[in-house]
């Protein structure tokens, strides 16, 4: 099994930053893309940024310029750096990644449990 385990959401204050990682274990034999969504009360999960095997990203465009994603393969983690923080920012935070197990099989989507992050003064 895959397990994809999230830290570093909190509590800031608007302007402030926070650091997510994303640490994947377990039977892994390749990571592909992999990425961050969000989901605030009420509204549906949305894609916040993707990072592919080749290092190249996209963002949405409310983190363009804010957000940072960035991934370390040899320690199978994924880190958001979010700078500027805003409270249409507050949501829970999940990672997603996609994951094959051995070198002959396909590979499967993974999400961790999220991390909270709010932003209030």
């Amino acid at each position: 099994q895959v397990q994809l385990v999230e830290s570093g959401g909190g509590l800031v204050q608007p302007g402030g930053s926070l650091r997510l990682s994303c640490a994947a274990s377990g039977s892994i034999f390749r990571i592909y893309t992999m990425g961050w969504y969000r989901q605030a009360p009420g509204n549906e999960r949305e894609l916040v940024a993707i990072i592919r095997s080749s290092g190249s990203t996209n963002y949405a465009d409310s983190v363009k310029g804010r957000f940072t994603i960035s991934r370390d393969n040899a320690k199978n983690t994924m880190y958001l750096q979010m700078n500027s923080l805003a409270p249409e920012d507050t949501a829970v935070y999940y990672c997603n990644a996609d994951v094959s197990r051995t070198w002959n099989s396909g590979s499967s989507y993974y999400w961790g449990q999220g991390t909270q992050v709010t932003v209030s003064s």
